[in-house]
């Protein structure tokens, strides 16, 4: 989520600009995962790959394409205009680390948001900056929550419950490190004291996991 003036459309709409950055950024960082859970690659098991990939898309996908728009709606509930748009270098980053290193570095891009009205009062607050930074990280705990009921049935509901409830925990996580430009530190500047009841639990449960 970045603070910035660009054109936007208006306020409660999706631009086809801003669904095609989503459903760019989304089959990327999908794929990105992918690779880095299959390495070494190999094609002669093509269809270990798709399935790893189609769970990637399900539960990686749910928890980044989630994560932006719970900022985009939320910033939108304060009167902002907000927009998601690809970094592509964080896209090309991020298949790179994936093919060479098996990491992710997953950075895909941001939602943009500005005051609907420029003038007095047209101005965002720490604590609204804050709760919409901080609305990401818990709609991520939340999927993290709905992919581990997944993990009491078997078999590919099993692997897709046990993926995403990690991998929507760690985004969760991550997301709230207090170090620019990261969602975390604008939490920090809020309220030191929300920061700490939500980013401490998460960090522990994501390391008792690892």
């Amino acid at each position: 989520m970045v603070l910035i003036k660009m054109n936007f459309t208006r306020n409660g709409t999706f631009s086809w600009i801003e669904f095609k950055h989503l459903i760019i950024a989304w089959l990327i960082i999908g794929l990105s995962f992918s690779i880095a859970i299959s390495r070494p690659l190999d094609f002669n098991h093509l269809p270990a790959f798709l399935e790893i990939y189609m769970i990637s898309l399900l539960t990686i996908g749910i928890g980044f394409v989630g994560h932006e728009l719970t900022h985009k709606f939320v910033a939108q509930r304060y009167g902002c205009l907000a927009e998601f748009r690809i970094w592509p270098l964080g896209l090309i980053l991020a298949l790179f680390f994936a093919l060479f290193l098996g990491v992710v570095f997953a950075a895909p891009g941001a939602v943009y948001i500005m005051p609907s009205s420029y003038g007095l009062g047209s101005f965002i607050t720490d604590k609204e900056n804050g709760i919409i930074a901080l609305s990401g990280s818990l709609a991520n705990f939340l999927f993290a929550i709905f992919f581990f009921t997944l993990t009491f049935y078997g078999g590919i509901l099993y692997k897709i419950g046990s993926i995403g409830f990690f991998i929507n925990l760690f985004l969760a996580a991550f997301n709230m490190i207090p170090f620019p430009p990261i969602d975390g530190h604008k939490v920090f500047i809020w309220n030191k004291v929300i920061w700490a009841i939500v980013a401490i639990p998460l960090w522990l449960m994501v390391l008792i996991l690892m």
